[in-house]
């Protein structure tokens, strides 16, 4: 993810400077594509992959509600301890 931040890179640029295979990075990439975090491009014989902000606005979209209600349900609990 780090990586993709600063700019989109091939599939053999990511492998090449991970420890791991490059058939395990298109793995790895194949699930950030499926929950929508990163989008994918041929270019010819290369795949190109970059983050998509608009996985990452839908996540911060759901995590700010869950925190709005988690805090909600907390202060009734606060609230009610008072008692």
């Amino acid at each position: 993810m780090r990586r993709l931040a600063a700019h989109p890179r091939s599939v053999g640029a990511l492998a090449a400077a991970l420890p791991i295979s490059r058939p395990a990075v298109s793995k790895h990439l194949k699930v950030l594509q499926g929950a929508g975090l990163v989008s994918h491009s041929a270019y010819g014989n290369q795949n190109v992959y970059a983050l998509d902000k608009r996985g990452f606005d839908e996540a911060r979209a759901w995590l700010d509600a869950f925190w709005d209600e988690a805090l909600a349900r907390f202060a009734m609990v606060a609230e009610n301890l008072d008692d």
